[in-house]
């Protein structure tokens, strides 16, 4: 199990377990936070399930394709710390990542 530490919208944090294979957007979801609607269903195509990676854990993330980065280029709160977590999947690597639940962008 993969262990991630996730900081809500509201300041709260938890470190939740995943399942290798699922994508960070699952392990978040399925854990509780409702904030992260990833309403395409994890498909790349609506934005809802932005998050920020902590700055020392981007070295260990995926590559980002172009989808992912043309749909956060469309994103009010995009950084450079911006991720989409449906398109991460959860692996050994990203143990103990840090991710902050992006601002809705309504």
């Amino acid at each position: 199990m993969t262990r991630i530490k996730v900081k809500a919208r509201d300041g709260h944090e938890r470190t939740i377990e995943g399942q290798d294979g699922q994508s960070l957007m699952q392990v978040i979801r399925d854990n509780g936070f409702d904030e992260v609607l990833a309403l395409c269903g994890g498909c790349c195509s609506c934005g809802t399930c932005h998050v920020y990676v902590a700055k020392q854990f981007l070295a260990r993330m995926p590559e980002m394709h172009n989808e992912e980065r043309d749909l956060l280029d469309a994103l009010s709160h995009r950084s450079e710390l911006s991720r989409l977590s449906c398109q991460i999947p959860c692996t050994p690597t990203l143990d103990g990542v840090e991710l902050q639940i992006a601002p809705s962008e309504d």
